[in-house]
Order: C-alpha cells, then structure tokens, then sequence
C-alpha cells in the first residue's frame, strides 16, 4: 500500500507573514535614525533590539497559514539577522502570540533556505537561497500571488 505523503509548504516570515516596516515604524525616529541607512548605503534596521516582535500581521496571513498547516505539511521558514541577536528570540514570541504555542515547533530559521527539501516555499524574495529552493516558489506580494487571498486560492486548487 502506498503511503500518502503530505505536500511540504514553507512560508516566510518578514513581509510574508509579518509587516516588516511596521516593526520598524514602532520605535521614535531616534532608534529609527541610529539603525538606518549607513554611509554605504546599507540598510540597519533588522539590527533593532526587539524589532522582529513588534512587527504586524500582514492582513489574512494567520488565517491563510492555519489553513496551510490544515491541509498541507507547513513550516515557517524564515532568516534572522546575524547582528542582532534578539531578533532569533522575537521570531519565536511572536510565532507563539500570534499563530499558536504548537507553531513554534515547526518554525526553522536559516540562511541557506535552499537547503530545506520540499514542495513550495512562500517567500517575498529570493535571497538566503530561496533562488536555488528546489521546489515551487511562490513569490509573495506581486504578480498572481499579491495577497493571501490569491496565496489560498492557488493553494486550494491542490486539495
């Protein structure tokens, strides 16, 4: 007999799941100031003390992940700033707040997403290996999958 194997879905965190800037626009200019934009012109603010917990849902993003981990094997996949070392700590509060106390066991934080065997991956970009993922990226936030909405519908078709 044929073992039937779940379809193995990873979504991204920031600006996948999470509002990224909203986060950021929660601290006073001077935080924002001090963790912005260097002389190289590269951007700091990942690098905010307790930044990654303040972030808001981006809207129907909780619901659509529950509807993932219903139906489909579904891990949050995300990559946390090597300077900033309470960032791999507020993923996890926030994981937990926001998607349930069970949630946290199937959060993975890499920077070499490529490395993870599955289906799809839910992703806003294409950093931290997601190019190099070997299954469908979904690339959230433009084009056919702008929303959760679209993110579920397509997801539904697969059911």
């Amino acid at each position: 007999m044929k073992e039937n194997k779940k379809i193995v879905v990873y979504v991204d965190l920031d600006n996948t799941i999470t509002n990224f800037k909203s986060g950021v626009e929660s601290f006073p200019a001077d935080v924002q100031a001090q963790f912005g934009i260097d002389e190289n012109g590269k951007d700091h603010s990942d690098e905010i003390p307790g930044l990654f917990l303040k972030m808001k849902e981006i809207p129907g993003a909780v619901d659509g992940f529950h509807f993932l981990a219903e139906h489909f094997d579904t891990y949050i996949l995300s990559t946390a700033p090597w300077n900033n070392p309470s960032a791999w700590c507020d993923k996890l509060l926030w994981v937990k707040l926001h998607l349930g106390d069970a949630v946290h066991k199937r959060l993975i934080l890499s920077h070499h997403k490529d490395l993870l065997r599955g289906d799809y991956i839910i992703d806003d970009n294409t950093k931290n290996g997601v190019s190099d993922f070997q299954g469908t990226h979904i690339l959230f936030g433009q084009g056919e999958f702008k929303d959760w909405t679209a993110v579920i519908d397509y997801f539904k078709k697969l059911l």
